[in-house]
């Protein structure tokens, strides 16, 4: 209720009258004075909607300067033609700069580590913890939609003290929350800044008719163990003869190896043919290698089995594929 009741007072502030955002989202007025009182995610998406539009301020609030609708679609469009969620990132932290002075947004990595920090440049007052709070969670939110990925937290950092409602920051981000740190942060594996991005404008259309899930539901799928068990593959091999090798090489059980690969849509065999795929058409294309040798490097144990392999993924026979130009392979 403390972020409904933030809602409220940027409206008090600007001299509007909230009941009827209230009223849409299905909030009675008189929750308001109940500390103990909880709305759903889905009334936190109709309520922010509701008031972005009533206030023309997707910030609702929170910056010395109103940020009209629209504002948070064009930073994501920025980013959009980054290859990786690194460079998107740092696309989203320097863009939001131009909006508005009153925070400043940085991405590092060190040590494994990724920190998406939130500086505030101006005090940010009674909306101080709704605004870095809904800020975080946006970041969050674009990032993993970006990706098309879950973006597990190792630690969040707050600047503030622990509010009353302290025990529901494990609905709002997963890890430990720390209360009255240095800095507003949050910490996850760095290997998620070398996902690539996976959205186009299309998707963008999509997913701006109800932008504001990002901020309030959490994404589920995770994407870094596949990217993570083809890069073992590709340069790696060795442990890619067999689940038990890969798994052990991963630090995961053989079970949760196949159980997170069917959660993210994938199983290990179609990344073996991935792989192997990619590897066969670089060698038929740029080398002289003769068939047989390919089929040996790429893990098949004949040329025959190689070759009925190779036509399954492409269409085309080997000796089909190395005659072709580059344009007319399948990818």
């Amino acid at each position: 209720m403390a972020f409904v009741q933030a809602i409220v007072l940027a409206f008090t502030q600007r001299g509007m009258d909230p009941k009827p955002v209230l009223a849409e989202a299905q909030i009675a007025p008189n929750l308001l004075s109940r500390a103990d009182a909880r709305i759903t995610a889905l009334q936190m998406e109709w309520l922010s909607a509701a008031a972005m539009q009533a206030l023309d301020d997707e910030a609702l609030g929170w910056f010395s300067r109103r940020l009209p609708w629209g504002s948070y679609g064009m930073l994501v469009r920025a980013s959009l033609t980054a290859p990786t969620l690194g460079l998107a990132l740092q696309r989203w932290c320097r863009h939001h700069g131009l909006l508005t002075d009153d925070i400043h947004l940085q991405l590092t990595a060190s040590d494994g580590v990724a920190h998406l920090e939130l500086q505030e440049r101006r005090d940010l007052g009674a909306l101080q913890e709704f605004g870095v709070v809904s800020m975080l969670r946006n970041a969050l939110g674009v990032a993993c939609w970006l990706t098309d990925s879950r973006i597990p937290l190792r630690q969040t950092t707050l600047r503030f003290a622990p509010p009353p409602h302290a025990a529901s920051y494990r609905l709002l981000f997963d890890g430990p929350t720390q209360f009255t740190a240095p800095t507003h942060s949050l910490q996850f594996d760095a290997g998620y800044l070398s996902l690539p991005v996976r959205r186009d404008e299309a998707a963008l259309q999509r997913m701006l008719q109800r932008a504001l899930l990002l901020t309030v539901r959490p994404y589920r799928r995770d994407r870094l163990l596949v990217e993570k068990v083809r890069q073992t593959l590709a340069e790696h091999p060795e442990q890619g003869r067999n689940a038990d090798d890969l798994a052990r090489f991963l630090n995961l059980s053989v079970r949760t190896l196949h159980r997170q690969l069917k959660e993210e849509g994938a199983s290990l065999q179609q990344l073996k043919d991935s792989v192997r795929q990619a590897q066969a058409q670089e060698l038929l294309l740029r080398s002289n290698r003769a068939i047989k040798q390919i089929a040996a490097q790429v893990g098949f144990q004949s040329e025959k089995s190689f070759s009925r392999a190779f036509k399954a993924w492409t269409g085309q026979t080997p000796e089909e594929c190395r005659r072709a130009s580059p344009h007319d392979i399948a990818p």
